[in-house]
């Protein structure tokens, strides 16, 4: 006896919830690189990384943020969040618009840093997930 499975019926991969910030300096909007060795190597993003068993995601940006940049952030506000499908995983971002309230950036993580201009995002080589973020700072930003 066979068994046919249709795609719908599959069970439902788990979505992995990811923080994301924002960090904004006027105009200008904080983007990172990812490194070599990271998965999706050299794309840009905006930093941040998974909640972990009962944290926040307000809590979650706060300490990813001082683990990957080594600065404090001040949250803003929370922007929609993003759902995004990879071949082996979904992700939710969830964004955060911040300012750096302390610390000189060091790099911990990412290959790279850089300041851009709010309207030039769309010149960057981002990361899939982070497309739909961007947008959204074009709009709430």
């Amino acid at each position: 006896m066979w068994i046919i499975q249709s795609e719908n019926s599959r069970m439902t991969e788990p979505i992995i919830e990811v923080a994301c910030a924002i960090i904004m300096d006027g105009e200008r909007v904080l983007v990172a690189q990812r490194s070599e060795e990271m998965p999706h190597p050299l794309k840009w993003e905006f930093p941040g990384g998974k909640l972990k068993p009962g944290e926040t995601p307000e809590n979650c940006i706060i300490r990813e943020i001082r683990e990957e940049l080594g600065v404090e952030i001040t949250v803003q506000k929370l922007l929609p969040s993003v759902k995004h499908t990879y071949r082996t995983n979904k992700v939710k971002l969830i964004p955060f618009v911040c300012l750096i309230k302390g610390g000189e950036i060091s790099l911990s993580e990412h290959k790279s840093y850089r300041w851009v201009h709010r309207f030039e995002l769309n010149q960057i080589d981002w990361l899939e997930a982070d497309v739909d973020v961007f947008l959204l700072v074009e709009r709430y930003c």
